[in-house]
C-alpha cells in the first residue's frame, strides 16, 4: 500500500456493519460532502453469517444534534425505528428503603437544572423536606414525565421541544435507517463478505483485507468496527485492551424484548433502571414493545439466579419470554488509532450501558474522527494522537461517572454493592472529588479539562439524587421563595402545552413532523 499523496482521494473502509459503523461511515460521509480538498470513497464491509449484538436501545440528547448534523428525518425516526421519547434516567432502589416507605426514586433529567438566577442547592441543601427529590427542586422536567407527558408540542418542528429528550428506539431498524440515509445521501458502497485474513505492511499498516471468497480489499484507512471480536485493531495489531473490571464490577447482561399487554398502554419517558442484588435492570419503552435486560455480575451471583431475577421482575415465571445472555468485558483500547485503523464502537471499548453509554460513545467517536480527519495523510500521525488521548481522557470520566452510582448506595444485601464501594475499586478523581464536594458545592471549575461528556448537570442530579450531602450556608429565604415561584410557574405552563406520550407519538406516526 503506498501513501496516499496530499489531495489526493482517500479511500476508507469500516469494518463492521452494526450501529457504530454505519454511525461512523455516515459522519464520514458527511465531511467528505462538506469539506474542499477531502475527498474520498467509503467502502462499508458487512458480514452476511455474523449477527450485531442490537440492544443498544437508549440514546441521550446529543444524538438529536447528530442526526440532525447528518440531514436524518426526525419523523423517520419516530415512524421507522419504533422509537419513543426519552427524557431521562430513573433511578429506582438505587438507595435502601427506610422505616417501610416506597422505593427510593430519582431521575437524572436531560433539562439542566434551573441556575440562572441563582444557585438553587444550597437552599435544597438546607431547607427541602426528607425524601423531596433534587430534580423537582431545580428544574420541571422530572414532574413533567412523572405526569407521562411528550417533550415537545406537534406543532414544534423536528428536534425542537418545550424539554430537552433523546429517543428510545430500536437498535436494528435505526441501523438500517442509517444504512440507507449513507447509501443515498453520502454514496457509501456495501460489500457483504466475511474476512479472513489481514495483510501486514512492512510498516506496521495494514494493506488489504482477504475475504473468504478470494476477494481482496484495500484502503488509505480502516476502521474496525466489527464488535468485541475487534478484528483488525485487536486480533491484527495486537492494540492492548485496558481490562477495568476491577472499577466496574458487572460482567453479563441477560436481554429480552417484551410486548405490550395492551396496545394502548401508556409509554414511560424515561428509561426505568432498578437496582438488584448483585446489578441492575433496565426497562425501555418502544412504541411497540419493551427493551428490558439485567447487567449483573457473575462474581456476586450465578447466572441461573440473575436469570430468575429478570424473570421474576417480568412476572415470566413460566419461562415464555426469551432471554439473550451477552458477556461483558468493561475497558478499552490502549489506543484507538493505531497505524492507519480507527477502532468505534465496542473494537474500541464498553462500559455498561447505565446512562446509555454506548450509542453515545460510538457517535462521540465517528464525529470525532470525522471532524478530525485531514485532507492531508501527512498530517494523520498528529490527528491519531490528539484522538487518542482525547478519548483516554473521555473513558476514564465515564468510568468514573458510571461508578459515581454505585459509590453513593447504601445497599447491603449482596457484596457486589460493598465491593463497588470500596476505595481500591476507585479512581484518585472520584475519591478527590467526593471528599471536596462533601465543602463544596460542585462547580464547572471541577469539569474543566477535556475529556467530560458527563459535566457538571449530570453529577449534580446524581449525587444529590442519591442525596449526597454538602455542606452549606444558610441560604437567603427570599431566593428560595422566589426559585420555587419561577418553576411552578414554568411547570404550569408546559403542563397546559404538552400531551401524553403516546398520544404524540400516534400524531406523528400517522402525519410527521414539520421539517426544520
Amino acid at each position: 500500500m503506498t501513501t496516499p499523496r496530499p489531495g489526493s482521494s482517500t479511500n476508507i473502509i469500516v469494518l463492521g456493519g452494526g450501529t457504530a459503523g454505519w454511525l461512523a461511515a455516515n459522519h464520514m460521509g458527511k465531511r467528505f460532502v462538506s469539506t474542499p480538498g477531502l475527498q474520498g470513497n467509503i467502502i462499508l464491509i458487512e458480514s452476511p453469517t455474523l449477527p450485531t449484538i442490537g440492544v443498544g436501545e437508549g440514546t441521550v440528547p446529543a444524538i438529536r444534534n447528530s442526526l440532525h448534523h447528518l440531514g436524518i428525518s426526525e419523523t423517520d425516526i419516530i415512524q421507522r425505528c419504533d422509537a419513543t421519547f426519552k427524557q431521562s434516567i430513573e433511578f429506582i432502589d438505587w438507595k435502601v428503603r427506610k422505616n417501610g416507605q416506597a422505593a427510593h426514586r430519582y431521575h437524572h433529567p436531560f433539562d439542566y437544572p434551573d441556575m440562572l438566577h441563582s444557585n438553587p442547592i444550597p437552599a435544597y441543601l438546607s431547607e427541602a423536606e426528607p425524601g423531596q427529590p433534587f430534580a423537582e427542586w431545580v428544574g420541571i422536567q422530572s414532574r413533567l414525565i412523572d405526569q407521562g407527558l411528550a417533550p415537545k408540542t406537534f406543532n414544534q418542528a423536528e428536534f425542537q421541544g418545550v424539554c430537552h429528550y433523546a429517543y428510545h428506539l430500536d437498535a436494528g431498524k435505526f441501523t438500517a435507517l442509517l444504512a440507507e440515509h449513507g447509501v443515498n445521501t453520502f454514496g457509501i458502497d456495501v460489500i457483504q463478505a466475511d474476512i479472513s485474513d489481514v495483510v501486514r505492511h512492512p510498516n506496521g499498516n495494514i494493506a488489504a483485507l482477504l475475504s473468504d471468497d478470494g476477494r481482496r480489499f484495500e484502503a488509505d484507512l480502516y476502521v474496525d468496527c466489527s464488535g468485541f471480536e475487534a478484528k483488525l485493531i485487536g486480533q491484527s495489531l495486537h492494540v492492548p485492551f485496558i481490562d477495568k473490571g476491577d472499577i466496574l464490577l458487572a460482567d453479563h447482561a441477560l436481554a429480552a424484548q417484551v410486548p405490550y399487554a395492551d396496545d394502548n398502554q401508556s409509554i414511560p419517558c424515561a428509561t426505568l433502571a432498578h437496582a438488584q442484588s448483585a446489578g441492575w435492570i433496565w426497562d425501555i419503552g418502544l412504541y411497540n414493545r419493551r427493551g428490558v435486560g439485567h447487567v449483573y455480575s457473575s462474581n456476586h451471583t450465578s447466572h441461573e439466579q440473575a436469570e430468575r431475577d429478570l424473570r421474576h421482575y417480568l412476572r415470566d415465571d413460566s419461562g415464555h419470554i426469551s432471554l439473550k445472555r451477552i458477556p461483558m468485558r468493561v475497558g478499552y483500547r490502549q489506543s484507538a488509532w493505531q497505524h492507519n485503523v480507527v477502532a468505534i464502537g465496542l473494537a474500541q471499548g464498553f462500559v455498561e450501558p447505565l446512562e446509555a453509554t454506548g450509542l453515545l460513545m460510538f457517535d462521540v467517536s465517528a464525529r470525532m474522527l470525522a471532524d478530525l480527519l485531514q485532507p492531508n495523510p501527512l498530517h494523520w500521525p498528529l490527528v491519531a494522537k490528539r484522538f487518542n488521548q482525547r478519548l483516554l481522557e473521555t473513558w476514564e470520566r465515564v468510568l468514573d461517572f458510571i461508578k459515581l452510582h454505585y459509590v453513593l448506595s447504601d445497599r447491603e444485601d449482596n457484596e457486589f454493592w460493598q465491593d463497588n464501594r470500596s476505595p481500591l475499586s476507585q479512581s484518585e478523581w472520584l475519591k478527590d472529588n467526593l471528599e471536596y464536594w462533601r465543602y463544596q458545592i460542585p462547580s464547572h471549575y471541577d469539569f474543566s479539562q477535556q475529556g467530560h461528556i458527563f459535566n457538571l448537570e449530570n453529577f449534580l442530579y446524581v449525587l444529590y439524587g442519591m442525596d449526597f450531602f454538602t455542606e452549606v450556608k444558610q441560604p437567603d429565604s427570599h431566593t428560595l421563595l422566589a426559585q420555587k415561584a419561577r418553576l411552578d410557574r414554568r411547570y404550569l405552563q408546559a403542563k397546559s402545552e404538552l400531551q401524553p406520550h403516546r398520544a404524540l407519538l400516534d400524531k406523528i406516526r400517522r402525519h410527521g413532523l414539520q421539517p426544520i
